[in-house]
């Protein structure tokens, strides 16, 4: 996570990572306005570009070569990503309301969302069709579709419902990639039919005669079957139904028809025309509130009536940024004039395409790989990313903004000021009580008997009684915020936190927080407190641990830490530690491994966005069900795995237990993308400490060049369990473990009685 050397004054919110929006995102990160944090609402952590997605579908492109990867972009221009479904609009109160996490506040708003297939109109659409949008999980269907038609041999009929440009691309797209596949593997592609169905007389109603005369050609040579007038009135498993009582049966029908807005606008109080879309002005500000912007297919401007083209999103990214930034410093907007023809580059599925602008049309190989080139240049923009200097941009730069920047009242320009100012020490640099009493309410802890004073009296310390025949055991742990969700990472501090006492075998019973928040205006401060302290009441919550008091000061950057209590019976027995590894037991560890180089690269842009947050999904997962089930299967030792890394932690348990350990390399799980990182040469910056342990390892010199041995090293944040296990309950322990969720819990070694070596640990391959 960035630390900013300066307050926050304005927030703008993305909501969606369509064309326009990635646009603001890359203008931002090379011209950044000091005090104007961006923040991108998106469901998803690629966004593809539709003008490669037929290319795609036919095998032309790969997976990466037709998305934009949000996350690392997101870093780029210093915004928050947050990954959820937008569901509605407070505008009352500024805020955006999400399906999974606390409303997010805004002082400007732009959506950019797309279209939204409308196909609850149709009945049986919903359940037996599957939508071109969103584009992942039409991606998932086609996918599925590809391996069914290569493991099972016969026919299949696939159906697409709409004949616009959109649905026959995609049909040739489908068609070709599909007889490729048949034909590649002997087998007859003929066996493979066609249906395009539209409402009206032709193909492509919004193109010229000769364009639709070439597709017509193009459609007939290659056998689709086309229904023309034939409006699909019912989906059936397997089947459809046209208004003319035709039933067609299909293995997979694909709609591509019937957009309009996301259902969640209507109740926004925004005023949207007659298909559900943002009615805006030509300054994209939308017609009911001019704090909120609009562009690419969810935006209706309501003097051009355009197409529902790509080409408009990406050309009103520019248009959009300077109005955002315009907006935010409180100056005249300027208005979007739209182009009245533009080109088409429609592709036949294979490298052949035709060129469509008004009147004119024309076509060949040539075309296709104009398209190519100019869908490749616009694609390379948002690839080809490095962190932008700081001082060369202003970005984060040690010199502080002037509020003037940005447009304030005068009560925001004195908080910004005293924000600016040389801040104090001590007591002195907490947090306001105004401020922390307005976040503090809205939160609400879980409640336990014990807690004779709590977070809600007004003492300077907790109570808490100790129950009968019960010992306490303490832990804390406090770092930084290495991502850009508060939220998110309220989430993953708490469930750091907790490891230590699930490794122990202990319950959790309270919990007093230490967070620090950077300073500026109180709005902005409120609600990073709220969103991280949410996230980590939620985790704290769910273990019913109650949090009972803390201490929230300023600093330079988020960081936030948890001082826990748990309860264990008061028999030493009964608490599961480090010393009791015996020989002959199987090392098991729970989740995979690879935060801290995964980590270190995203702050490079060296990180896939989806190998993020594959990592995070991974650290909110508890380890409570893992340590209650390693202890239903005789655990002999345990503990979780943070910042000394697989090797220090293993260490930690052979030297107590008087005991040797042999480590499987190969058998490491690992999260998507660690190997490649670390084969890149990234790694965390608290490596190089770990490694100094190498002197453990009694093999060093014979293993240091296998691909996994830096992974050894590596810090791990809110890691899995290490245990050692009896090896007749090893393989029903794991069984159990996945059953639980656990899904990368893995057998990684096993315990060695100690030898004559000095150094305990061996590696293998």
């Amino acid at each position: 996570m960035q630390a900013p050397d300066q307050p926050i004054l304005r927030d703008i919110v993305l909501v969606g990572g369509g064309h326009s929006h990635v646009g603001v995102l890359k203008s931002f990160g090379m011209r950044p306005i000091p005090g104007v944090r961006l923040t991108l609402i998106c469901t998803d952590v690629d966004t593809p570009y539709s003008g490669m997605l037929p290319g795609y579908v036919a095998g032309h492109y790969d997976y990466d070569a037709v998305h934009i990867d949000l996350s690392r972009l997101a870093v780029f221009a210093g915004a928050r990503l947050y990954r959820d479904a937008v569901v509605g609009l407070d505008r009352v109160n500024r805020k955006v309301l999400c399906r999974n996490r606390p409303p997010v506040p805004f002082d400007v708003l732009s959506i950019n969302i797309g279209s939204t297939p409308q196909l609850q109109g149709v009945p049986g659409a919903a359940d037996y069709a599957v939508a071109v949008k969103p584009i992942t999980r039409f991606n998932e269907r086609w996918l599925a579709l590809l391996e069914r038609v290569q493991r099972h041999p016969g026919t299949t009929t696939v159906a697409v419902v709409g004949a616009g440009a959109g649905g026959v691309e995609l049909l040739l797209a489908m068609q070709y990639r599909l007889r490729h596949v048949v034909r590649s593997m002997g087998r007859n592609p003929d066996a493979l039919t066609f249906h395009l169905f539209t409402d009206s007389a032709d193909i492509l109603p919004t193109h010229n005669p000769g364009v639709r005369r070439r597709f017509d050609a193009v459609l007939a040579e290659r056998q689709v079957v086309v229904h023309r007038n034939a409006a699909v009135t019912q989906v059936l498993p397997g089947r459809l139904q046209t208004a003319w009582g035709q039933v067609i049966d299909a293995d997979e029908i694909v709609w591509v028809t019937r957009a309009g807005g996301a259902a969640w606008l209507q109740d926004t109080g925004l005023a949207l025309d007659a298909d559900g879309f943002i009615q805006v002005e030509d300054t994209l500000q939308t017609v009911t509130d001019p704090g909120i912007f609009a562009a690419g297919d969810i935006a209706s401007m309501v003097h051009y009536p355009l197409e529902k083209a790509g080409v408009f999103a990406v050309r009103q990214g520019p248009p959009l940024t300077e109005n955002l930034r315009l907006s935010v410093q409180g100056r005249a907007l300027k208005p979007y004039h739209p182009q009245r023809r533009w080109l088409a580059l429609i592709s036949t599925g294979d490298r052949y395409a035709v060129a469509s602008r008004g009147w004119l049309g024309f076509a060949g190989a040539w075309v296709w790989r104009w398209k190519d080139r100019i869908d490749r240049q616009f694609m390379r923009k948002f690839q080809d990313l490095a962190p932008m200097d700081a001082h060369a941009t202003g970005k984060r730069s040690g010199a502080a903004p002037s509020p003037a920047a940005v447009q304030l009242t005068s009560e925001e320009s004195l908080q910004a000021i005293s924000a600016i100012a040389m801040r104090c020490g001590g007591c002195g640099a907490k947090v306001g009580a105004t401020v922390l009493s307005r976040a503090l309410s809205q939160l609400h802890p879980v409640q336990r008997d014990e807690v004779v004073i709590g977070l809600q009296d007004p003492d300077d310390a907790a109570v808490v009684r100790v129950p009968p025949g019960k010992a306490m055991v303490h832990s804390v742990d406090f770092f930084r915020s290495f991502h850009d969700d508060p939220y998110l990472f309220g989430k993953i501090a708490a469930n750091h936190a907790l490891g230590d006492i699930w490794a122990m075998g202990a319950q959790a019973q309270s919990a007093t927080a230490i967070a620090t928040v950077p300073s500026g205006l109180e709005s902005k401060v409120e609600d990073v407190l709220f969103q991280m302290m949410t996230g980590a009441l939620e985790v704290l919550n769910e273990a019913h641990c109650a949090l009972v008091g803390g201490h929230t000061g300023e600093g330079r950057e988020l960081a936030l830490g948890f001082a826990i209590n748990g309860l264990i019976d008061d028999d030493p027995a009964r608490i599961l530690r480090k010393n009791g590894m015996q020989p002959g037991d199987v090392l098991i560890l729970t989740k995979p491994i690879g935060t801290g180089t995964l980590f270190a690269a995203h702050a490079r842009l060296a990180a896939k966005g989806r190998w993020i947050d594959a990592a995070l999904q991974s650290m909110v997962v508890s380890n409570q069900k893992g340590a209650q089930c390693l202890r239903e299967f005789g655990a002999t030792a345990c503990t979780d795995l943070t910042g000394f890394g697989l090797l220090g932690h293993l260490v930690e348990m052979t030297r107590p237990s008087g005991v040797d350990a042999e480590i499987d390399l190969s058998a490491l799980p690992l999260l998507d993308g660690a190997q490649a990182c670390v084969d890149a040469g990234i790694t965390s910056s608290l490596q190089s400490a770990n490694v100094r342990l190498r002197r453990a390892l009694r093999n060093q010199q014979a293993m240091a060049t296998h691909p996994r041995y830096p992974l050894i090293f590596d810090p791990q944040t809110a890691g899995g369990l290490l245990a050692s296990v009896p090896a007749d309950h090893a393989e029903a322990c794991i069984a159990a473990l996945r059953a639980l969720g656990y899904s990368h819990a893995v057998a990684i070694g096993r315990v060695l009685a100690q030898g004559d070596a000095l150094e305990p640990i061996t590696l293998c391959a």
